[in-house]
């Protein structure tokens, strides 16, 4: 991993450290001195991964494990967010908007689709019983690179 900077971060999965999670890929990522509008799509991002873990993945137990794996590239930071939790039972259906498995939570069924949106690529792969990977990577147009 020449020219690759990474960093692994492992937490409860408990709500309050959905925050934590953010910030923590924030710092990692300014190293690239994202626009406001990355970092807050990143923060975005982030933000929704690991709550669909802790909700979803876990059914807010927190004896699970969130693991969250990011690494930079050049101009492109790369994100994972996994969980060894329940996985998801129809990932097609649960990759349409709107869709919620707890709408007793009042969960918007936004997750995945902000997540597609805000990144230059998404991909989530999961099995019951095992758990759900997502990955995601955007490239940072640094303004670094537009001064020199």
């Amino acid at each position: 991993m020449i020219g690759t900077n990474f960093m692994t971060l492992s937490f409860a999965s408990r709500s309050e450290n959905e925050a934590f999670a953010r910030v923590a890929v924030a710092a990692f990522v300014s190293q690239l001195d994202p626009t406001i509008e990355e970092l807050n799509d990143l923060k975005t991002v982030v933000s929704e991964a690991v709550t669909n873990s802790i909700i979803h993945g876990y059914d807010s137990d927190p004896s699970g494990v969130v693991t969250i794996e990011a690494s930079i590239e050049g101009d492109t930071v790369s994100i994972t967010v996994q969980d060894k939790g329940n996985g998801i039972e129809d990932l097609e259906l649960a990759r349409q908007p709107l869709y919620t498995s707890k709408p007793e939570l009042e969960r918007s069924g936004m997750g995945f689709t902000i997540m597609e949106n805000f990144m230059d690529r998404f991909e989530v792969s999961s099995s019951q019983e095992h758990g759900t990977r997502i990955t995601m990577m955007k490239r940072i147009e640094s303004k670094k690179a537009l001064y020199n």
